[in-house]
């Protein structure tokens, strides 16, 4: 057993667990904190995305020992204005991947104002590419939606992330 302090949504926890026991796993099976969905296992659907630090990762790709110490935003400690996007713009069906969705829309957002490129960035030299539709829709291409809310989370994003 390792013991180890997950700061999630702003309080400190003290656990201690296998040191092979996923981020996942640890936010739902031993913090009680479901909102974080269990997709694929594998890090292909996102529906497990979270925030570590600010930064999106697949929380059931990383190991739980690896974020001692690290702040974790899951989507019960967002309050966000996408939240309402998400809503006003029909950007959820089922709502299973929307966790997962909105997570890795902040973390997004936050890649596209440091002045991240993706792979559809025309200009990489520039200090921020422009916020296309194609854009959004590339940087977000690790979060898959069955229902195909695709239209309505592109929308909801590009209002959300409007000057």
């Amino acid at each position: 057993m390792t013991e180890l302090r997950l700061r999630v949504n702003g309080a400190t926890t003290v656990l201690s667990l296998p040191p092979q026991v996923s981020l996942l796993d640890a936010l739902r099976e031993h913090l009680g904190l479901t909102g974080t969905k269990k997709g694929c296992d594998q890090g292909a659907c996102g529906a497990c995305t979270v925030l570590a630090d600010g930064v999106r990762i697949n929380s059931c790709l990383a190991l739980a020992v690896q974020y001692d110490g690290a702040e974790i935003t899951t989507v019960e400690g967002l309050d966000d204005p996408l939240q309402e996007a998400f809503v006003r713009h029909d950007g959820l069906q089922c709502g299973y991947c929307t966790p997962g969705q909105l997570c890795s829309a902040i973390g997004m957002l936050g890649e596209h104002r440091s002045g991240a490129p993706s792979a559809v960035t025309a200009d990489v030299s520039a200090p921020r590419a422009e916020l296309t539709d194609a854009e959004i829709r590339e940087r977000m291409s690790g979060n898959l939606c069955r229902c195909g809310a695709y239209n309505g989370i592109v929308d909801a994003i590009r209002e959300v992330a409007a000057p």
